[in-house]
């Protein structure tokens, strides 16, 4: 495929979340996380570029994230309604859970959604995620879930899926998938490797069949404390040049 690059057309600083955003798409496809093209990663364009209105870029409806270019990002506002020209559609059904969560927490700067094969496994079971591993208890001290409705296309669940997420971080969509809200696209991403492996080990852990050891509630405490001591008080912005350098190794056309 041909798409025009917007570099030069675009502000600086929109064209390093553009970069950023495509090497998120590319990352979830590496880690496996992608379902062909029917989930969604936004990402907030800071009030310095838009002079406060609220823009959002998303994946261009149809490619696969391993596609997905900075160029081809498309732009839209709170109602997904285009705002710069791009020969690709939107999704404006799969914008729903996103608009509502940024409606409601203006501090994201992005928004991760998935349906991975071991998220959608944890979301059916009842007692949901369990204090069983290291990764779970990072996850635990910010999460919340919410009941399943059916395809989310209502914009009349965008309330009680707000309400149910709160201040969290973490988000279990019951018999649907994963879902994490970050300041930044690196936070986001961080969350969702997190909140993944949680679900993978539960899964591979109970598929063993023996009694499972759960974490001291107390150590659960905390746990926000423990992250900035653990990532040098640098947060994701530990790992994320990293994670880029990998995408460079994969594929250097993702900042096109």
């Amino acid at each position: 495929m041909h798409i025009p690059s917007l570099k030069e057309v675009v502000s600086a600083e929109e064209w390093a979340l553009r970069c950023d955003l495509a090497a998120c798409y590319r990352l979830v496809a590496a880690y496996g996380w992608s379902d062909l093209v029917f989930t969604h990663i936004s990402a907030k364009l800071p009030d310095s570029v838009t002079g406060g209105e609220h823009h959002f870029l998303i994946n261009p409806y149809g490619l696969m994230f391993d596609e997905i270019t900075a160029s081809s990002l498309v732009k839209v506002d709170m109602a997904c309604n285009k705002l710069l020209d791009s020969p690709f559609p939107v999704n404006p059904a799969g914008f729903v859970i996103h608009s509502a969560v940024h409606e409601a927490r203006p501090e994201a700067g992005c928004v991760m959604h998935t349906h991975s094969r071991a998220g959608v496994a944890v979301s059916a079971q009842k007692a949901g995620i369990q204090p069983i591993s290291q990764q779970s208890t990072f996850v635990l001290a910010s999460l919340a879930y919410h009941a399943y409705e059916g395809v989310a296309l209502r914009s009349e669940e965008k309330v009680r899926l707000q309400a149910d997420l709160g201040t969290a971080n973490h988000l279990v969509l019951r018999n649907h998938g994963l879902l994490t809200v970050g300041k930044s696209i690196p936070d986001a991403f961080l969350a969702m490797y997190t909140l993944e492996n949680t679900c993978r080990i539960q899964i591979d852990a109970m598929a063993g069949g023996t009694e499972l050891t759960q974490v001291d509630p107390a150590i659960l405490a905390g746990m926000a404390d423990v992250m900035r001591v653990a990532t040098a008080g640098l947060g994701s912005q530990l790992a994320w040049p990293a994670l880029l350098r990998k995408v460079e190794k994969l594929d250097a056309g993702y900042k096109t």
